[in-house]
C-alpha cells in the first residue's frame, strides 16, 4: 500500500498550473495566427498556379517599389510555367519583388519564420504561402515544405545568405545550404539572380537574371555532404558570374560611349 501511494502522482504546484496555463495560451494564440494559411496552391485550367493576394500585392506595392527603389531588370526576365527554385542575394524586404516580376504565378518565398507572427507583414506572408525559416533555412521543417510546393509544380524564392545585407561592406554574406538539396532531390531548376548594386531611395538598381541551371549530375545518386557542398559552390559561383559580366557589360557600354563623343 505505501508502494502504491508513492507512485502516485503529486498535485500540481501553483506556479506549475500557471506555466501550464499560460503555455496553452500561447499555442492557442500560434494556432489563430496560422488560421487561414494556405501551403499549396493548385494550378488552374491554364496550368497556372495562381495566389490571388499576390496579385493583389503585385497591384498594390509595384508603382511604390519601382517609385522608392528604381531598378532595371536584365537577362532571363520571363519565367516559364511550373517549379523553379530562385536564388539570390538579399539586401531589404523589396527584394522579394524582383522574382515575382519574372512570372505571373504565385512564388513562395522562405521567410524568418518570427516575421510570420506580425501583425502586418505576417498577415500577408501567410496569406501568399510563405515557408517559415530558419536563419540559414536548412531545418527539416522548411526543406520538406519548400519541395513539397516544388513537387506541386510551384515555384519556391531564396536568399542563402540568410539575412539582409544592409549595414555589412561586403557584398555578398556567407552562404547557407538547402537550394541545392531541394533542387537535386526534387530535380528542379534554379534560376540565379543578383542585385549587381546596393539598392538605394531613387537610385537605380540592376538585378540580372542567369538561365535555369540544373544540377543534373548530381541526380539519381546517393550525395554526400561534399556532395552537396559542391553543388552549393557551383549556384554561388554563378552569381559570382553574373555579376562580373553585367559590371565588364556595363564598363564596355560606357567605353563606347566615350570614344563616340571623342569622334
Amino acid at each position: 500500500m505505501a508502494e502504491e501511494n508513492s507512485s502516485e502522482e503529486k498535485p500540481l504546484t501553483k506556479k506549475e498550473i500557471k506555466k501550464a496555463r499560460k503555455q496553452e495560451k500561447k499555442e492557442k494564440k500560434r494556432q489563430k495566427k496560422e488560421k487561414g494559411y494556405k501551403l499549396l496552391y493548385p494550378a488552374n485550367k491554364k496550368g497556372k498556379h495562381v495566389m490571388p493576394m499576390m496579385n493583389f500585392l503585385r497591384f498594390l506595392f509595384y508603382p511604390i517599389h519601382f517609385l522608392v527603389y528604381p531598378y532595371k531588370l536584365y537577362g532571363h526576365k520571363k519565367v516559364g510555367l511550373g517549379a523553379y527554385i530562385y536564388v539570390g542575394n538579399h539586401y531589404c524586404l523589396w527584394d522579394i519583388f524582383y522574382p515575382a516580376r519574372t512570372t505571373s504565378e504565385g512564388v513562395h518565398f522562405l521567410m524568418k519564420q518570427s516575421l510570420l507572427h506580425t501583425p502586418f507583414v505576417g498577415f500577408f506572408a501567410r496569406h501568399v504561402g510563405a515557408i517559415p525559416a530558419m536563419r540559414d533555412g536548412t531545418d527539416v521543417r522548411t526543406l520538406m515544405d519548400s519541395m513539397k510546393v516544388l513537387k506541386n509544380g510551384e515555384k519556391v524564392s531564396m536568399f542563402p545568405e540568410g539575412t539582409r545585407n544592409m549595414k555589412s561592406d561586403e557584398e555578398f554574406l556567407p552562404f547557407h545550404g538547402g537550394a541545392a538539396l531541394m533542387a537535386i532531390k526534387t530535380k528542379t531548376k534554379i534560376i540565379p539572380f543578383v542585385l549587381c548594386n546596393r539598392p538605394k531611395v531613387f537610385h537605380v538598381t540592376h538585378v540580372v537574371f542567369g538561365e535555369p541551371m540544373e544540377l543534373s549530375e548530381f541526380y539519381d545518386k546517393k550525395c554526400t555532404s561534399e556532395d552537396y557542398e559542391r553543388a552549393e559552390a557551383i549556384i554561388k559561383n554563378r552569381l559570382y558570374e553574373l555579376r562580373d559580366e553585367h559590371r565588364k557589360m556595363l564598363a564596355e557600354k560606357k567605353q563606347k560611349k566615350k570614344k563616340s563623343k571623342t569622334k
